[in-house]
């Protein structure tokens, strides 16, 4: 039901969500993988970075002072997620500068998120791959 909702969210993007989409969508900024209009648990999400568990909401007037929205944030902050909100306004005016927010956002959890472990990172040099001989 959620993926369906959605799936159709995706297709009625505000023309913000779509000028920030443009800038985060198909590993174009900083070589990081964003899903848009995303499901996480009972809520869909305008944009997510999974890998850093960042959230960034993009927001219209009808947001101002909602109580609904301090408790969703309050809940996926405590699922681990790092929730950004911006106004319209903002990223149709000031897209660099927002970026440049977003860019902090992910270097603070860059700091906190654990390198994986060394055998995950390097495969086998190439001499040493498929060496086994047939029987």
């Amino acid at each position: 039901m959620k993926r369906a909702f959605a799936k159709g969210l995706r297709s009625q993007m505000t023309d913000a969500e779509h000028r920030l989409w443009y800038r985060l969508r198909a590993h174009r900024f900083l070589d990081l993988k964003f899903k848009r209009q995303a499901p996480i648990g009972p809520y869909v999400v305008d944009f997510v970075c999974l890998k850093y568990r960042l959230i960034v909401e993009v927001d219209g007037g009808q947001h101002a002072e909602n109580a609904a929205d301090r408790k969703r944030d309050a809940r996926l902050t405590s699922e681990g997620y790092r929730v950004l909100r911006f106004w319209n306004d903002d990223v149709l005016k000031r897209t660099d500068v927002l970026l440049g927010e977003i860019a902090r956002a992910v270097t603070l959890r860059q700091e906190r998120t654990p390198l994986p472990a060394r055998s995950a990172c390097h495969p086998l040099p190439q001499g040493e791959r498929g060496t086994r001989t047939r029987g």
